[in-house]
């Protein structure tokens, strides 16, 4: 009698694991920040928070995420990528659940600084275990895992758009997403263990900390420092135009409130299309070429977007300083995650720190001297990127 052997269990290659786990945790970070950020506006009203307020606010979420830093490196140095990556993305959950429930504003500052370090936390980790996998496979993929940053970002502030409309309170919009969002984090980050992709960071981490004098935590210095002031920059020139593109399209071409987020939008737009490709080229072009002609282009944008008289003319120069700035961050924390999470924090510190800066001194730039030149002092950051790029060795 003629036994047929049992099929065998099929099994998955390292790249094909990867494939599924790490741009699923990317997105997902993205749809958590996405969704606070779609209900801002919600939680401002039900507090009845001034803007004076709600700029102190939004300044806790920061501050808790540069002081993550040092706990993401002792963090790294113990439990590895996968791990830090686990536990610190449940409590960016829970964090985000206490945001839903604070019922006064000094509640809230507490819960949006909670929320700030887990999300740096989150931020050293996937693109730590991102740096290894790219060295693992000896292909470029941190363009397109921030492109899924991106796409994840806007699928959480449409659904925050959609909860609004239904008039669903932010509390219970996000003990709806929390516990469906804690699995599927649960679920990449299990099948991430079979890259071991955690166990190379935190060996990185290790040489990085014996190489630094035991220190857990450092802010770049020497080569790196070109890559700490790229991070900074950019996040500077960001976060700026995040803040005040509307603005400017509403002063100076006195555009209706539905119009005026279009220059972010197309900022953004662009953005993610330049993160999808961004890998591809950087193997034709590489990384440091690309980010000193893109930040140059970026430059080129702004400047437009300032000169010109026409508003829709104006959202082209968005759109054109999206595609330039793109590549900054992923191709800058690839090079910093190259020499280990303890680079790659001092490096992202830089980043948050640009963040922090880069929106109050564009808003005393145009109190003092009008919306144009500070967008304009946008396009001065871009250029001095390009220069920076040029001669940032470790960019490759």
């Amino acid at each position: 009698m003629h036994i047929t052997a049992p099929a065998q269990t099929r099994q998955f290659s390292l790249p094909q694991i990867q494939a599924f786990a790490l741009p699923t945790i990317f997105i997902l970070f993205g749809f958590i920040g996405g969704s606070w950020t779609g209900r801002i506006p919600a939680i401002q009203a039900n507090l009845h928070i001034p803007h004076s307020a709600l700029s102190m606010v939004l300044l806790c979420g920061g501050i808790g995420a540069v002081v993550s830093y040092p706990v993401s490196s002792w963090m790294m140095a113990r439990l590895g990528g996968r791990k830090t990556v686990l536990i610190a993305g449940l409590a960016l959950l829970a964090a985000l659940v206490g945001i839903g429930l604070a019922q006064s504003v000094a509640a809230l500052m507490a819960a949006v600084f909670l929320l700030g370090i887990p999300s740096g936390c989150v931020n050293v980790g996937i693109n730590a275990v991102a740096t290894s996998v790219e060295k693992k496979s000896g292909k470029s993929m941190m363009a397109r895992l921030h492109a899924g940053c991106c796409v994840g970002g806007l699928a959480g502030a449409m659904l925050g758009g959609l909860m609004a409309s239904m008039e669903i309170a932010p509390a219970r919009h996000f003990l709806m997403v929390a516990m469906p969002l804690a699995a599927l984090l649960w679920l990449a980050c299990h099948l991430l263990k079979a890259t071991d992709a955690d166990d190379e960071a935190a060996k990185a981490n290790t040489h990085a900390s014996e190489g630094a004098g035991k220190k857990m935590f450092a802010l770049p210095r020497g080569p790196l420092a070109l890559l700490g002031a790229l991070v900074f920059l950019g996040a500077m020139s960001e976060g700026s135009i995040a803040d005040w593109s509307g603005v400017f399209l509403k002063e100076h071409f006195g555009v209706t409130d539905g119009f005026a987020p279009m220059g972010f939008a197309a900022f953004s737009m662009t953005m993610l299309l330049a993160r999808l490709s961004g890998d591809r080229l950087k193997g034709k072009h590489g990384a440091r070429r690309l980010v000193s002609c893109g930040a140059a282009l970026a430059a080129v944008g702004l400047l437009f977007a300032v000169l010109i008289t026409d508003p829709y003319l104006a959202l082209a120069g968005f759109a054109v300083a999206g595609l330039g700035l793109a590549l900054v961050f992923p191709f800058v924390f690839s090079a910093a995650g190259s020499q280990g999470p303890v680079a790659l924090a001092g490096v992202a510190t830089m980043a948050y720190s640009g963040s922090l800066m880069g929106p109050p001194v564009i808003g005393a730039l145009a109190h003092g001297f009008g919306m144009q030149v500070a967008i304009g002092f946008i396009g001065v950051l871009a250029a001095t990127i390009a220069v920076v790029a040029a001669r940032a060795n470790m960019l490759k």
